[in-house]
């Protein structure tokens, strides 16, 4: 983080300097949230959450080094040679530091959402754009109201663009995030069933979504995916230019010749530029991330070539589909999420992955709300019309609709645990040789868990 003074953090926030006057001109050289982590310097944040609150710590934070808090309290004493700002709300003015900082930086903004793939559209628009810029990408899950502030402290003078994942399960939260970081280029991978419990229907989900472009300037950019029906429309809707990606439908970004490489991936010929490219990702459904980072690889004026290079130096998010060879067995770990579209894009790309023995391990998929049973059911009858997946063990109170419609569905094999310890009495079952074994749930799961028995169970090759 580049410095940031007291004054700056006083105007941005609109806080109450508390103690010493003569600390206005000091500076902070980072924000954090969680006192054990404090380096010297730092501004630490009093956040209430729901186990802890941060208030509590402000002292412990202060002596282990950091320069100054922001706090909702008036704490009961006030440190020698630290500053203390006083807010209503430190949720909201951690917020309103992030916008200020960014407004530090003239850089392009890229801000992605979507039901399903916006880590994978992330990452693979920053590889690609990496081949020519220095990027600053969100990391692992930052991508609410505080993982995108704290993504936004990481930026430096060095870095040329930044690659903003904007996640959401509310009406307006993308609003709010778009306050902090208004988007050059907005990106909407696809509308699916994913958070449908809070916002009601598809058509909610879409006006969710559609924040994402009420703070993008009229010489911006939308990339959308020209295969998704609610998509589509938006078209005639956006003053932004707009640029499609796909396959199924006419598209200036389309990906033709298609071919799957199983375990390696799939090869592609990219239309505008014109290039062929072997994606080092499993799931056809992976063209959607090439062709949108081509289209904002254009945008800033890359050539194909390095475009290409980007997308074959593409790297995964940890536990997003990635292929681990253990021993004898692959296992398919993409433990990271899940939703309806995620979890049957998943099947289908194990049901393609060469194997002696396919099986899938599914636990609960969270925040369907009544669509619940229903939506699971539709995965064991997903898992059994592929005609090619040997096992199948679910996990969790609603993934019994996955259990049993499996079984029905012709999964002879077909296994059901309660919870991820009943879940590993049972794995033995499908761990042998040659087995190719897909792990997925949603994160409250705690698949990685199971992926780590599988590993453990798996026989020497």
């Amino acid at each position: 983080m580049e410095p940031m003074t007291v004054r700056e953090l006083l105007t941005a926030t609109g806080g109450r300097l508390l103690g010493e006057e003569a600390v206005a001109e000091r500076t902070i050289t980072g924000v954090e949230t969680d006192s054990r982590a404090v380096h010297e310097g730092d501004l630490f944040v009093a956040l209430r959450g729901e186990r802890t609150d941060g208030h509590r710590y402000i002292a412990s934070a202060l002596e282990t080094g950091a320069a100054g808090c922001l706090t909702e309290e008036v704490p009961q004493v006030l440190l020698p040679g630290k500053f203390y700002i006083q807010v209503e709300d430190t949720m909201l003015a951690i917020g309103q530091v992030a916008r200020a900082y960014r407004e530090k930086f003239p850089i392009p903004v890229i801000g992605i959402t979507g039901s399903v793939g916006k880590t994978t559209t992330k990452d693979m628009v920053a590889s690609v754009l990496g081949q020519k810029f220095r990027v600053l990408k969100t990391e692992g899950n930052f991508n609410n109201e505080l993982g995108l502030p704290l993504t936004l402290f990481r930026l430096t003078a060095q870095h040329q663009i930044c690659v903003l994942e904007m996640g959401m399960n509310h009406f307006g939260e993308i609003d709010y995030l778009t306050q902090i970081a208004p988007p050059d280029v907005a990106v909407i991978t696809n509308i699916g069933d994913a958070h449908i419990e809070n916002l009601g229907s598809r058509a909610g989900i879409l006006q969710a979504k559609k924040e994402i472009f009420h703070r993008m300037t009229p010489e911006g950019m939308a990339v959308l995916n020209g295969d998704d029906a609610m998509l589509r429309p938006l078209e005639g809707e956006l003053s932004p230019q707009v640029v499609f990606c796909g396959a199924d439908r006419p598209a200036p970004y389309a990906a033709k010749e298609i071919r799957q490489l199983g375990s390696k991936g799939l090869r592609c010929r990219v239309i505008t530029p014109n290039f062929s490219v072997t994606v080092p990702a499993l799931g056809g459904h992976m063209i959607y991330p090439v062709l949108m980072a081509c289209a904002i690889g254009e945008r800033f004026g890359m050539t194909g070539e390095e475009m290409k290079a980007g997308i074959e130096a593409f790297v995964p998010t940890k536990m997003r589909m990635n292929v681990i060879h253990q021993g004898d067995i692959t296992i398919l770990d993409d433990a990271y999420n899940a939703n309806p579209q995620s979890m049957r894009a998943a099947l289908e790309i194990l049901s393609q992955t060469e194997g002696a023995y396919r099986a899938a391990v599914l636990g609960d998929m969270f925040e369907l709300g009544d669509l619940g049973p229903e939506l699971h059911r539709s995965m064991g009858e997903c898992a059994g019309a592929l005609g090619n997946i040997d096992g199948l063990l679910a996990v969790g109170e609603l993934a019994w609709n996955i259990y049993d419609a499996a079984h029905q569905s012709g999964i002879t094999q077909a296994l059901y645990a309660r919870d991820r310890t009943a879940a590993k009495e049972l794995l033995p079952n499908l761990v042998r040789p040659g087995a190719v074994i897909l792990v997925k749930a949603s994160r409250g799961m705690a698949f990685e868990e199971l992926t780590r028995e599988i590993q453990r169970l798996a026989p020497k090759a």
